[in-house]
């Protein structure tokens, strides 16, 4: 959100005032955002610095002048910089799982898989994952690392997280292709395949950054899984 949407109510008050000159002796009144409504301005600013192609660290003070708003505004609604990013993973890790549970199922559920259906949803799974990267660039920079860095452990264990939870369902969509191939050790090679997609994925991820989001993690995405899967 541009800072122009944030400040747009007092714009609006401030405009009313000047067309109505009965209204000059009246106070102003000033519209109080919603509770949590600040909140979320302040991680979809910091989502939106994060998609700037070549941005350096963001920094409380950076954001602050972004939102034109104190750095002491900010620190009302997040004890620190490394909880800011936090809710941005909360946002990766509630919409990303959302997805991937319609495609592949509750985790915990024994629903019988063949081996077609099985590579189709890893299929689906790889292309959801890279369609949520391609959606929200500024998202991918703390998915791979990038906007981690010199921040708290926490955080990178958490993504490491992520993506570990992912591999696994990659693997359950995987193994019964795996058996069906009369592979003694089906869980293995489901394994090793859920790992290779999963490197896929992050290569995709690793690129669009690094390219400063202009090889799209989309690209060839069909020929690119017609020859791993």
């Amino acid at each position: 959100m541009s800072v122009s949407e944030v400040l747009s109510p007092l714009t609006e008050i401030a405009e009313t005032v000047v067309a109505n000159p009965s209204l000059e002796e009246q106070p102003r009144t000033r519209k109080r955002p919603k509770p949590g409504e600040r909140r979320e301005q302040i991680l979809q600013a910091l989502a939106a610095m994060l998609e700037k192609p070549g941005s350096d660290r963001i920094t409380t003070a950076a954001l602050a002048a972004n939102l034109s708003v104190s750095e002491a505004a900010l620190y009302r609604h997040f004890a620190s910089k490394a909880q800011m990013f936090e809710g941005l993973i909360d946002f990766i890790e509630q919409s990303v799982f959302a997805l991937v549970q319609q495609v592949a199922g509750r985790e915990g559920e024994t629903v019988e898989m063949t081996p077609e259906d099985g590579a189709r949803r890893a299929a689906r799974i790889v292309a959801l994952l890279l369609q949520f990267a391609e959606r929200n660039p500024g998202m991918v920079r703390v998915m791979v690392g990038d906007a981690l860095l010199l921040e708290h452990d926490r955080l990178q264990a958490r993504m490491n997280q992520f993506f570990d939870r992912i591999e696994s369902t990659l693997r359950q969509c995987l193994r019964p292709a795996a058996g069906a191939l009369g592979s003694a050790t089906p869980t293995v090679d489901a394994q090793v395949a859920a790992s290779v997609l999963m490197s896929f994925v992050l290569g995709r991820f690793q690129r669009f950054v690094r390219t400063d989001f202009r090889r799209q993690p989309t690209e060839n995405l069909d020929a690119s899984l017609a020859m791993l899967i």
